[in-house]
C-alpha cells in the first residue's frame, strides 16, 4: 500500500493543516510539498502516534482496528457501509464548514486525522477501490499495539470470524413440515439424457439440469456423450451423485445468479459463480450437520459481515438485474435482499436441496422454507438399483424409481412416455415408438433382451408375439378418428352427393352415413342449410 507521504500527495495545504491541527501540530512551511513532508515525518513519530491513538473514541478505534485486522485495507463500499462515508466538498466549502470539527461519520473522523486514505488497487478480479491505512503508518500502529493483550484479542477475532457459524439455530416456530433431501436428481438426469438422445424437442428440460450435465461433460451442445453417459448411468447412485456435485462445485458456467427465480439478468456484465459458490459453501461448513438452522438469520448475518460476497469491487450499480414481476431495475445496495439475499436463499433451498445436501422445513402457514439442515453424510447413502420392470400384455411397462438407470434410459428409447406417478415411470410401446427406435439403429430383439433380463415376471407371450409380428410386417392395423355424417334417409345423402358439398365428402360407410373430410365440417353444415336441412354436431369423449 502507499506510504503516508504518497497518500497525502493529492491534498492541498488546507487539508494538511487540518490533519496537523488534530494531531496538536503546527506546520512551519507554507509551501505544499515541504508541508507535506513535514507532516508525514511528524505523524510517523512513535511516541506522538501512541498519544493520538489513546485519544481516539472507542467507535473510531473500532473502525481503525477493523482495518488493522484486514491487514490495513477493506473494500471501500464495505468499509463505508459499516463506518459511514466521507462527504465530498471542495477546499472553499471545507474551509467554511470545517467538517473535521463535526465529522458526519467514523470514516470522516479517521480521514481528517490522516489514518484513512482511499485508492484503487489491483486484485485478481480487476481494479478495486479500497479504504486503507498508509503502509508506514500501519507499521507504526502495529509496533505500538504489540502488547500481548491486543495481540491475543486480534487473533481471537480472526479465529471467531473463520470458525463462527453465521445465524442461529432454528426456533420451534421456524420448523414445521419437513422435506428431506433426496437423490431424485439422478432419475431426472437419466430422463433428460434419454430425451436428448431421442431428439425430443417436446421435452421440457430444466435449465439447472441442462447446465449441470454440460458441466459434468455428459452433454455437449445438448448432445449426449455416449461413453460419459454410459459410465454415469452404470455407476452406483452415490458415485453418480458425487460426480454431479463435483462438477457443480468446480463449474464456472453453472450460474446460480442467472438462474434465480424472480430475477432477470441483462447486459454484458459478468459475475464469478464458482468463487461465490466456494465462499458460501465455506460459510455453510461452519454449521453443525444435522442441526436445524434459521434461514433468515443466516442471510441476515451474511449481509452484516460479508455483504459483498459476490461483488469483489463492492459494485452495486453496473449489474443490470430486473425484478421479473414488474421490470424494476434492482441497482444499488438498497436492493441487497432482493438480489444477493435472494441468491443465498436460492442457493440453499433450491440448488443444495436439489443436490441432496440440505433438508428443508416450512413454518406453519409459510409457502417458502424457513429453516434448513445440512444433511448428515451417513443419511445420504443412496439406495441400490435392483427393482424390476413390470410388463403388461397391452404393451404398458412400469419402471420403479430404483430400476437401474441405464435400463430405464434404454427402455425410454423404445417407448412412448406416460406420466410419472408415485416414484414410478410409465411407458408404452407403439408402432411409432418402435419406428423411432429403428431409426436410431435399435431393433426389437434388443428390446426383448432388455425386458427379459429386467422384468419381474417375464414378458407376456402375447406382447412378444406382437413385437415380433411388427418387426416382420410393420403396422397391420390402424385406429383413426374421423368425422361421420349421419342422415335420416338415403335420399338426403344422395341429394348431398349431387350438391356442391360433394367435394367435402369422403368414403361412403352405408346408405345414410359418409365420412366428412378433415376440416370440412363447417362447409358441410352450410351446404345442408342451403338444402333446407338443419344439422347438429354431436361430440363424444374418447373411449380408452
Amino acid at each position: 500500500m502507499p506510504t503516508l507521504l504518497a497518500s497525502l500527495l493529492k491534498h492541498d495545504i488546507g487539508h494538511l493543516r487540518i490533519v496537523a491541527g488534530l494531531w496538536g501540530l503546527e506546520l512551519e512551511s507554507n509551501e505544499t510539498d515541504s508541508a507535506r513532508e513535514e507532516l508525514s515525518a511528524s505523524l510517523l513519530d512513535l511516541e506522538l502516534a501512541g498519544e493520538i491513538l489513546e485519544t481516539l473514541s472507542p467507535t473510531i478505534r473500532a473502525a481503525l482496528d477493523a482495518l488493522i485486522t484486514k491487514d490495513g485495507r477493506i473494500p471501500w463500499a464495505e468499509f463505508t457501509r459499516k463506518f459511514g462515508d466521507i462527504r465530498e466538498m471542495g477546499a472553499g466549502k471545507r474551509d467554511r464548514e470545517r467538517p473535521h470539527l463535526r465529522p458526519a461519520s467514523t470514516a470522516e473522523a479517521l480521514f481528517y486525522r490522516g489514518f484513512l486514505a482511499r485508492a484503487f488497487f489491483d486484485t485478481p478480479n480487476g481494479a478495486q477501490e479500497f479504504a486503507y491505512i498508509p503502509d508506514d503508518l500501519l507499521a507504526l500502529i502495529s509496533r505500538r499495539d504489540t502488547e500481548p493483550q491486543r495481540e491475543n484479542a486480534t487473533a481471537s477475532l480472526r479465529d471467531s470470524v473463520a470458525d463462527e457459524a453465521l445465524g442461529r439455530p432454528a426456533s420451534p416456530g421456524e420448523r414445521g413440515q419437513e422435506i428431506l433431501a433426496s437423490d431424485h436428481i439422478l432419475d431426472d438426469a437419466a430422463t433428460l439424457l434419454a430425451a436428448l438422445r431421442m431428439g425430443r424437442s417436446d421435452w421440457q428440460s430444466d435449465l439447472r439440469l441442462t447446465e449441470l450435465l454440460a458441466a459434468a461433460k455428459l452433454i455437449k451442445k445438448n448432445i449426449p456423450q455416449a461413453d460419459a453417459v454410459r459410465k454415469f448411468l452404470e455407476v452406483p447412485r452415490d458415485e453418480a451423485l458425487h460426480l454431479l456435485t463435483d462438477a457443480w462445485t468446480e463449474s464456472n458456467t453453472f450460474n446460480e445468479l442467472r438462474q434465480a427465480p424472480n430475477l432477470i439478468c441483462e447486459g454484458e456484465w459478468t459475475n464469478q459463480p464458482q468463487e461465490t459458490r466456494e465462499f458460501l459453501l465455506n460459510l455453510l461448513d461452519a454449521i453443525p450437520e444435522g442441526k436445524w438452522w434459521s434461514l433468515s438469520a443466516f442471510i441476515r448475518d451474511v449481509k452484516q459481515k460479508y455483504a459483498d460476497f459476490q461483488r469483489p469491487a463492492g459494485d452495486y450499480d453496473s449489474w443490470f438485474i430486473k425484478r421479473a414481476s414488474d421490470g424494476q431495475f434492482l441497482r444499488g445496495f438498497a436492493y441487497w435482499d432482493e438480489v444477493d439475499g435472494a441468491l443465498i436463499r436460492y442457493f440453499i433451498t433450491n440448488i443444495l436441496h436439489w443436490l441432496g445436501q440440505v433438508d428443508l422445513a416450512f413454518a406453519e402457514g409459510s409457502s417458502v422454507p424457513t429453516s434448513f439442515r445440512i444433511a448428515i453424510s451417513d443419511s445420504r447413502k443412496s439406495s441400490i438399483e435392483k427393482e424390476k420392470l413390470h410388463i403388461a400384455s397391452n404393451g404398458k411397462i412400469t419402471a420403479p424409481r430404483f430400476t437401474p438407470r441405464v435400463v430405464r434410459y434404454q427402455l425410454a428409447r423404445f417407448c412412448e412416455w406416460d406420466e410419472e406417478k408415485a416414484d414410478e415411470y410409465h411407458y408404452h410401446v407403439t408402432p411409432h415408438s418402435l419406428t423411432k427406435a429403428k431409426e436410431q439403429g435399435l431393433k426389437v430383439e434388443h428390446l426383448l433382451a432388455l425386458l427379459a433380463k429386467h422384468s419381474d415376471a417375464g414378458i407376456p407371450p402375447v406382447f412378444v408375439k406382437a413385437l415380433k409380428r411388427w418387426e416382420v410386417s410393420g403396422t397391420e392395423a390402424r385406429v383413426e378418428t374421423q368425422v361421420v355424417l349421419r342422415v335420416s334417409r338415403p335420399e338426403v345423402l344422395e341429394e348431398m352427393r349431387k350438391s356442391k358439398a360433394a367435394k367435402y365428402l369422403g368414403e361412403i360407410l352405408g346408405p345414410t352415413t359418409v365420412v366428412v373430410k378433415s376440416g370440412a365440417i363447417q362447409k358441410v353444415m352450410e351446404a345442408l342449410t342451403e338444402l333446407g336441412l338443419l344439422a347438429e354436431v354431436e361430440s363424444r369423449k374418447d373411449e380408452r
